[in-house]
C-alpha cells in the first residue's frame, strides 16, 4: 500500500522544517487535533488518536533538509512514513508526507481511508507551524 500526501509549499526553509520534525519530541506539532496520547523519545515516538490502536514509530533514516523515513517499531506491522522536503527558496520549502506499508489485502482496505486522512492531517499540521 503506497499513500502519497499533498505537495504543499510552506514558509521555512527545508532546513527549520527538518530540524523540527528530526527531533521525535517535536513531531506533536504535525499531529491531528485528536490526538489521544503522545510520548516521544529521541530514538521515535508513541501516539494514539481517540478511538485507535496506539501507533510505534522509530526514526529510521535522517537524510538532512531532504528526507526523514519513520517506521514501525512492532515487527508485525510493516511501515515506513516518510516526510519529503525540497528547498524552493531560502524561505519556502515543498513538503509531503509518503506511507508505504505491506499488508495483506483485508487490512489495506480496512486502513487506507484512515491512514488517508491521518496523512492529510499531518500536512495540515506542518501548514501551520511558525
Amino acid at each position: 500500500m503506497n499513500i502519497k500526501g499533498e505537495k504543499i509549499l510552506v514558509n521555512k526553509s527545508a532546513e527549520e522544517i527538518y530540524s523540527l520534525a528530526s527531533q521525535p519530541s517535536e513531531f506533536k506539532k504535525f499531529m491531528p487535533e485528536n490526538i489521544d496520547k503522545f510520548e516521544a523519545d529521541e530514538d521515535g515516538f508513541v501516539f494514539a488518536l481517540k478511538g485507535m490502536p496506539e501507533i510505534a514509530l522509530k526514526m529510521k533514516e535522517r537524510i538532512p533538509y531532504s528526507k526523514i523515513v519513520l517506521s514501525s517499531a512492532k515487527e508485525t506491522l510493516n511501515f515506513d512514513l516518510s516526510l519529503l522536503l525540497n528547498e524552493v527558496s531560502e524561505n519556502s520549502s515543498e513538503v509531503q508526507f509518503t506511507f508505504d506499508g505491506k499488508f495483506n489485502m483485508f487490512i489495506s482496505t480496512m486502513v487506507e481511508k484512515p491512514l488517508k486522512n491521518f496523512i492529510e492531517a499531518l500536512t495540515e499540521g506542518v501548514s501551520k507551524i511558525s
